[in-house]
């Protein structure tokens, strides 16, 4: 990703309110992650698993935090146990940051990454996590804004998921 939208997307975390994030590190977004690192409102927690993503981002959110969990694409299905018993059962608002591996706008996509990007949009709709695809910047501040006022709205996670420009 081109630092300018890795300031813009950590920028629109923090204008939305973001506080807490959970990652678990991956390439296509990972240049958000020094701009975290350096900027004292965020709390950061790195962790093993996605699904342990969701337990700590669940557990903060419960608390007053206001959580984001980026991971890549892959990592929704290693945490869609922990999305459905804990997030969607108890309604925890989460916003989960999704590098779209594989998608059809993947600037780095192959043969591996295809098959996987393949399930991403049909396991969200199975999830019923409500799901913006971000294709480029054009409105990318409003666009995390609105989706975590769509969290709290519901009460539930749902999900930005990055792929074209980001993936650069």
């Amino acid at each position: 990703m081109e630092a300018a939208l890795a300031k813009r997307l950590v920028a629109g975390l923090k204008q939305a309110g973001i506080d807490l994030v959970t990652y678990l590190p991956e390439t296509r977004l990972s240049q958000i992650l020094p701009l975290l690192r350096s900027d004292p409102s965020f709390t950061l927690v790195p962790v093993a698993s996605e699904s342990e993503a969701v337990t700590i981002g669940a557990g903060a959110a419960l608390t007053g935090k206001q959580v984001a969990i980026y991971m890549e694409c892959t990592g929704l299905y290693v945490s869609c146990y922990t999305l459905v018993s804990i997030a969607r059962r108890y309604g925890v608002p989460l916003l989960l940051v999704v590098a779209y591996l594989g998608s059809m706008n993947d600037q780095r996509n192959n043969a591996v990454y295809a098959v996987s990007g393949t399930y991403v949009e049909p396991l969200l709709d199975a999830l019923q996590i409500k799901t913006q695809i971000l294709v480029n910047g054009d409105r990318l501040e409003d666009d995390i804004q609105d989706a975590v006022r769509h969290m709290h709205a519901l009460k539930l996670p749902v999900a930005l998921v990055f792929t074209g420009d980001f993936t650069r």
